[in-house]
């Protein structure tokens, strides 16, 4: 089994009414990803997700970027240690 991590990413941008917590679950659900998104009164998104390092990296890559109508302004990413909290991912 590869190395379980946990990332934490804070999007800032036009990252609401553009679907962005639906195409994030999609990529996460993609990836075999467990955790949640969801939307912050400061018109932000955080994304709490853990699985496979390498899969984390790619969630982080596509964060960056964002679904097609959004437009990420900044994308501030932290690991930390694999809690086996979650049993999927879930819009919240």
């Amino acid at each position: 089994m590869k190395p379980q991590g946990r990332i934490m990413i804070k999007i800032t941008g036009r990252v609401q009414g553009v679907s962005f917590r639906f195409y994030a679950k999609q990529k996460a659900d993609e990836l075999h990803l467990t955790g949640f998104v969801k939307n912050n009164p400061d018109d932000s998104v955080d994304i709490i997700a853990e699985g496979k390092r390498s899969e984390l990296e790619k969630l982080s890559a596509w964060a960056k970027n964002g679904p097609e109508f959004s437009t990420v302004i900044q994308c501030e990413t932290a690991y930390g240690q694999y809690s086996g909290e979650f049993s999927s991912f879930e819009i919240r």
